[in-house]
């Protein structure tokens, strides 16, 4: 970057005594009219004019400048020396007009004129500068609400969706635990009734057998009688003779035999029917004990099943609580758009109000104990 000029050329300052004097006098003489005496007019159109050539020197001393600055690196300077330039042509014209108002008329209204029109121009300016500034102001606190309700719109979006997941995994979880049960009652009545099933035919083998062997000790106990009448028949009828003695005793013998085995068969029925009897009573048992173990899984099916109606129940109460929370959310988020978007929303301005107030009363007090 090049340096500034300073080289220029003092606008008017060999005439300062001159001016100082024109001044002097014309404090001393200002009247209400803002009229000067031809005096006073004469010494201050000398020095506007010479403060017009000053002006001129100064203006092609600029021009001189602006068009030696070359390079990018210039453009600042070049720009500095163009709207000085610029500053010194205005004041120059100024300064032709009032020096043909004092040749002329011997006033300087014309100058109060310009300085008045600038006082408005830059009352203007600043007018509108605060004006652009509010605006900006207006337009950033209006982005960063707009980018806050974006971000809760995402954020709400996310919500959304995280609560449709949750709820389509609450689903597939209850469809699951539906299916389970589903399956683990069916399981356990197909036991159930196999279990039954099978007690069942035991038990009528047991009934068969158990039948069987009394139609067997019915039979052997009737043929048993029926041997002991013929006998006794036989023994009445028949005179003892040795040959009915022999037979006699080969009978008694015969009946010993039949006699003992039928002890046999009465031990041997005796102990099976101990035997099947133990077996029934087994089964008994395990039956008993099957039921009262289809009885306790009925039992934590049905305590497995009221804690899924209630976890369903607290998990609909959840998903109601939380659509409420979105559903108000949502709503708030609506309002305060409108708000925005109405421009109905004074809380910055009464904030800084308030702000302003207590500054003041904290320096009142300040001065108070000072």
């Amino acid at each position: 970057m090049p340096q500034k000029r300073t080289d220029l050329p003092p606008v008017c300052s060999h005439n300062s005594t001159s001016t100082r004097q024109a001044a002097a006098s014309f404090n001393a003489t200002d009247s209400p009219l803002m009229s000067l005496s031809l005096v006073q007019s004469l010494r201050l159109a000398a020095v506007l004019e010479d403060c017009s050539d000053q002006l001129d020197i100064l203006g092609y001393t600029l021009t001189v400048q602006v068009g030696r600055e070359r390079g990018a690196a210039a453009a600042q300077e070049r720009t500095r020396l163009t709207k000085l330039r610029r500053d010194c042509q205005y004041v120059k014209q100024q300064i032709s007009k009032l020096h043909s108002e004092l040749e002329g008329e011997q006033s300087f209204t014309s100058i109060l004129q310009v300085v008045e029109e600038e006082e408005q121009r830059k009352k203007a300016e600043n007018m509108q500068r605060e004006a652009k500034m509010e605006l900006e102001q207006r337009k950033r606190a209006l982005r960063r609400q707009q980018e806050a309700l974006q971000r809760k719109t995402e954020k709400l979006e996310e919500l959304y969706w995280l609560t449709k997941e949750l709820n389509r995994q609450l689903d597939e979880q209850s469809l699951n635990a539906a299916i389970r049960r589903s399956l683990v009652e069916n399981d356990t009545e197909l036991q159930l009734q196999w279990a039954q099933k099978k007690t069942g035919q035991a038990e009528r083998l047991l009934e068969d057998q158990l039948q069987l062997l009394q139609k067997q000790l019915e039979e052997e106990a009737r043929v048993h009688e029926e041997s002991e009448k013929f006998l006794r028949n036989r023994q009445e009828v028949t005179p003892p003779t040795r040959l009915n003695a022999v037979f006699s005793e080969a009978v008694v013998h015969e009946f010993s035999v039949l006699q003992q085995q039928l002890q046999q068969w009465q031990q041997h029925t005796k102990q099976m029917l101990h035997e099947k009897e133990e077996q029934l009573n087994k089964v008994c048992r395990s039956r008993i004990v099957n039921l009262d173990k289809v009885t306790e899984m009925k039992r934590k099916f049905a305590e497995m099943e009221e804690v899924v109606k209630e976890e369903m129940k607290e998990q609909e109460k959840r998903d109601q609580q939380q659509a409420r929370v979105t559903a108000a959310t949502k709503l708030q988020a609506w309002w305060r758009g409108c708000m925005v978007r109405l421009g109905l929303g004074g809380g910055g301005d009464k904030a800084k109000e308030d702000k302003k107030s207590k500054k003041k009363k904290a320096d009142k007090k300040k001065k108070k104990k000072k």
